[in-house]
């Protein structure tokens, strides 16, 4: 299959595996294995990163540590989505000075989105010279590479120039667990949301080959993983960059062939390329999960236009329709953004409707936040502060209303659900997902993690539904 967008030839990668050896050889002279910390903000593309990230430090013979106490190297994988976001990040990177004067050969990282904006890397090439090694997701393949020059000590390494990426294939992987695993499909936005940082951090869409995905997916299911994301900035895109017939529907199609026992879930997906093909496989494939993200972020058609999301209020409340006229029970959730520029307090209210309209199972909600260098940003926004709040508040209150009331609705059900871990807190319990993803909280025995079983929903809260094992 040809492809319109560039892979790293194989004996790139290869050399990075040799840094990986050089290192490790270097690593084994210390007197005790040295210790690589990872956090991560943000997205699961951002989850899946660091699990690269990992897997290519323990190829440099370091262990993984879950705290940044005595790390020889600590990677900071950001996010640049919202100012927030960031200011953290800012405010957590700084705190390492105090570490790095304690432990003067610590080698401290930052990767990920932010460190491909031009006024991050400044403001970190001139304010926080304990970084030592600033690089974005274009080059996380070379992690090695630039890891080892910082490791020689040539000066620190800030690799962060403006790149529509490529596609790299066999790094090593750490996963985080052993039921759940992200598998990356894609890479990238073509887009261009007025608001959104995306595209121009993470370079261009590109797909990986099917065949290669696919092959991850069949060995993941061979070790034990009960729940597969395929994750991409717009799944719905896959494809486009390869010749040939291969789109998404059908890549799902086929990963649903495979055999085992085991769900397959997807993110995210824009609703201008959500098709009634993607809906009809979603409701013939039988691991595919009944739950979709599908981003609305505005109710109101003239905003959506400023978004430059390229769709209307009535065409996404159509793919509603014709989604749920294929699968009825479908678990919907969404992203919305409250307070775009320019956005007025009854545009506002057309967000509010549409969120009673379609009755989303639950909202990932965002007060809007300025990205420097997107073309919204540079809008006027007249709307103060305080309104914005209080129109949030509003929308959710009403979704939480909703939430309830679908929560609520499952009491007295039977669901397959996967146990998938433990709860937190004094009472203990079991975790577990419904297949459209909704938390339930159980008391059973910890063997039971890693299994799928009939729960008996008994109980509910806003955010989450409790049960017990059914009979």
């Amino acid at each position: 299959m040809k492809r319109t967008t560039p892979v790293v030839p194989a004996e790139d990668i290869r050399r990075q595996m040799g840094y990986c050896d050089e290192l490790r050889a270097l690593n084994a002279r210390r007197p005790v294995p040295p210790l690589a910390w990872v956090d991560t903000y943000g997205c699961q593309q951002n989850e899946a990163d660091s699990e690269l990230l990992r897997g290519m430090l323990c190829e440099m013979g370091y262990q993984i540590s879950d705290t940044e106490q005595g790390a020889d190297v600590i990677v900071i994988n950001t996010c640049a989505i919202r100012e927030h976001a960031e200011q953290r990040v800012f405010g957590n990177v700084g705190a390492l000075v105090h570490g790095k004067r304690r432990h003067p050969d610590q080698i401290v990282c930052l990767c990920g989105c932010m460190a491909q904006e031009p006024h991050v890397a400044d403001r970190l090439r001139q304010s926080y010279r304990h970084v030592d090694l600033v690089f974005g997701p274009q080059a996380l393949w070379r992690f090695p590479e630039l890891l080892r020059r910082v490791y020689l000590r040539r000066g620190r390494v800030f690799e962060t120039e403006p790149s529509d990426g490529a596609i790299a294939e066999g790094l090593p992987v750490r996963r985080s667990g052993k039921l759940k695993a992200w598998v990356s499909i894609m890479y990238g936005c073509n887009n261009f949301c007025s608001y959104c940082i995306v595209p121009y951090v993470r370079g261009r869409e590109r797909s990986r080959e099917p065949e290669i995905v696919l092959s991850e997916i069949r060995a993941l299911v061979e070790q034990g993983y009960k729940d597969i994301t395929l994750l991409g900035q717009n799944v719905n895109s896959y494809g486009k960059d390869l010749e040939g017939e291969m789109d998404f529907p059908a890549l799902l199609e086929r990963a649903d062939a495979i055999p085992g026992d085991f769900l397959l879930r997807f993110m995210t997906s824009h609703p201008k390329d959500a098709t009634e093909k993607l809906f009809d496989v979603m409701a013939r494939c039988q691991k595919v999960a009944p739950c979709l993200h599908l981003p609305f972020q505005s109710g109101n058609t003239r905003v959506l236009a400023a978004m430059n999301r390229r769709y209307t209020r009535e065409g996404y409340l159509e793919k509603v329709h014709a989604l749920r006229q294929r699968i009825p029970d479908i678990v919907l959730t969404s992203d919305v953004i409250v307070g775009f520029p320019g956005e007025t307090t009854q545009e506002f209210e057309d967000t509010l409707s549409l969120i009673e309209a379609v009755r989303f199972d639950a909202l990932f909600t965002f007060i809007y936040s300025p990205r420097k260098g997107t073309p919204a940003a540079e809008l006027p926004d007249p709307m103060p502060k305080q309104e914005k709040s209080a129109n949030f508040e509003r929308m959710v209150a009403v979704q939480d209303r909703i939430s309830l009331e679908k929560h609520r609705a499952y009491i007295g059900s039977v669901q397959r659900c996967l146990i998938d871990g433990t709860a937190q807190g004094p009472d203990g319990g079991l975790t577990a997902r419904t297949p459209g993803n909704r938390l339930v909280h159980l008391s059973g025995a910890p063997a039971l993690i890693g299994q799928f079983a009939p729960v008996r929903i008994t109980g509910c809260s806003t955010w989450a539904l409790s049960g017990e094992l059914a009979r």
